[in-house]
């Protein structure tokens, strides 16, 4: 995209309602499908870590093959496809459910197909980005789209909570379906000039195209202090994302509705630090920002779980939304530099392998931690979980703090 063409291009404000509509529809899911396991299907902190865990299977399984694929194609098209097979599946929850064959298995049957289809949604649309800003514009557009996000972190949770509570969680889901649909038809609309397919990929140089993404992450790139980090990173978020549901549901008695406005605390201190980010990263650097969020995540874990210390459940409600209110604030500032400070650095080429690689071993580290986390939850207790996750947070924070990551500023133009 030329320097020339105004920020935010027709281009980039279509993908940014594609992206915000069906991030809405995403947390409402999200929201719906533990609340299906916890209270219809009988569930506690065990099964939400293996229905975290098939969500993101997918992302280990394909991952790294899919950025290559990616790759070779018009990032467009890719992602429309994945959004309508993303909404088949969708729809196709609340099906199972009426006609009473969705089971705990069946459902994670679905979520493995609906996760691979984000895979490749993922994979399009995150390399499709640059291609519609200018490289100067690509910290302000993902601030733009973290903001979407952080909004749709807002009000899916709240939505999907009232949904949930009028409708049930089956049907819940449906909502998700719509705006899959929406965000297609939208992302069709998007002008975008795209190089033409790479014809004939071979196993063997499929392979090789996988094998040099891999080698200019961690050892060309300057990406791999900042890749490792994230990994940990994810162990706890991996913790967090189990233990939640069941400790407010279960333990802390709150309602599917009350679950809700924990979930949009999250999603304001998200659009709240989506909102700052720019004007902080250019102050601090991106180095100290993305250390001073991490340093955020920790302390929202801890509000969380003084959650669990008053008697009243609805102190207990304010506490642990504000817990997740500084934990969403966290992620909605930080997430911006780390996914400009990444692309910035890549080749166009690249950019598929590089971003879905990632992607792909941070999920893989929910794949492997989320099972772990629910039967440690649920033999240890919810509150000792999280604070096991306040330690891994601890450690990426010690970890970055020491090294010259701290240092880091984003470069202005890509190599």
């Amino acid at each position: 995209m030329s320097s020339d063409v105004a920020f935010p291009s027709r281009p980039f404000v279509l993908f940014w309602r594609a992206h915000a509509v069906s991030g809405l529809g995403t947390y409402v899911t999200l929201l719906a499908l533990q609340a299906l396991v916890v209270l219809d299907l009988g569930g506690s902190a065990t099964e939400v870590g293996w229905l975290s865990s098939a969500r993101w299977l997918p992302f280990l399984v394909v991952g790294v093959v899919v950025g290559a694929l990616v790759d070779r194609r018009p990032r467009r098209p890719v992602a429309v496809v994945a959004d309508l097979v993303a909404a088949v599946l969708l729809a196709a929850v609340p099906l199972l459910w009426w006609t009473d064959v969705l089971t705990f298995p069946v459902l994670l049957l679905v979520v493995v197909a609906y996760g691979t289809a984000s895979v490749v949604s993922t994979a399009a649309t995150t390399a499709l980005l640059p291609r519609l800003v200018a490289p100067a514009d690509l910290q302000r557009a993902h601030a733009r789209t973290d903001g979407a996000d952080a909004a749709a972190m807002t009000a899916g949770p709240a939505l999907g909570g009232l949904l949930v509570s009028a409708l049930g969680a089956p049907l819940a889901v449906l909502a998700d379906a719509l705006t899959y649909l929406f965000s297609a038809a939208t992302l069709a609309r998007v002008e975008v000039e795209e190089p033409a397919p790479v014809r004939g990929a071979r196993v063997r140089a499929l392979l090789g195209e996988i094998r040099d993404g891999v080698v200019w992450i961690y050892r060309t790139s300057g990406l791999a202090t900042l890749a490792v980090a994230t990994h940990v990173w994810f162990v706890g978020h991996a913790v967090v994302g189990v233990v939640l549901a069941p400790y407010a549901l279960l333990q802390l008695g709150v309602t599917p509705l009350g679950f809700g406005v924990v979930g949009a605390a999250g999603g304001a201190g998200a659009l709240l630090g989506a909102a700052a980010t720019t004007r902080v990263g250019l102050r601090w650097g991106t180095g100290r920002t993305i250390i001073a969020c991490h340093a955020t995540t920790l302390l929202g874990v801890l509000v969380m779980v003084a959650a669990g210390t008053p008697s009243s459940s609805a102190t207990a409600l304010v506490v642990l939304a504000l817990g997740q209110g500084l934990y969403g604030l966290a992620m909605g500032a930080s997430n911006s530099h780390e996914m400009s400070y990444r692309q910035l650095l890549t080749p166009d080429g690249l950019q598929a392998r590089t971003n879905t690689t990632l992607r792909s071993l941070n999920r893989a580290v929910v794949v492997v931690v989320a099972p772990v986390a629910g039967v440690l939850a649920d033999a240890w207790g919810y509150d000792a979980a999280l604070l096991l996750a306040g330690v891994v947070f601890a450690a990426v924070v010690a970890g970055l703090g020491a090294s010259p990551f701290r240092s880091v500023r984003a470069p202005t133009s890509p190599d």
